[in-house]
């Protein structure tokens, strides 16, 4: 079995995990390549792991922080983030019972079709086990 990965942090977590990775790579006889060609097994693997894997961390870090830092002016610009909030849920039982169907009101709160059965099944289960 071969395992081809383009970037060493793409493939551990940390230099613990990618060692033990190796040791594993060892006993099944597999070969981990690089992109560039390194291979990623024996002792030559496990220096070039413990050379790369900080290097990957580093990147890892410097990543998360610039999204963070995007996700900060995002947010002081009044962007939101997640899902809306939820629906009144008595409304569409309601609405349900008036003739309207579950396409047609998704349409006029804007959500999913599926979102607005799931509301309608758990108001039914609710009516038929209260």
């Amino acid at each position: 079995m071969d395992i081809f990965c383009y970037l060493l942090g793409r493939l551990n977590r940390d230099t613990v995990d990618m060692i033990q990775l190796i040791k594993e790579l060892d006993i099944q006889r597999a070969v981990a390549l690089l992109i560039t060609g390194s291979a990623l097994t024996g002792e030559m693997g496990k220096m070039v792991v413990t050379i790369m894997s900080p290097v990957e961390q580093a990147e890892r870090c410097r990543l998360l922080a610039s999204t963070n830092e995007t996700s900060q002016k995002a947010k002081l610009k009044g962007i939101s983030f997640g899902r809306r909030h939820s629906v009144n849920r008595n409304t569409v039982p309601e609405h349900h019972l008036k003739g309207y169907g579950a396409m047609e009101f998704a349409r006029q709160l804007t959500l999913l079709v599926p979102r607005v059965i799931k509301i309608l099944l758990k108001a039914l289960l609710y009516r038929y086990y209260h």
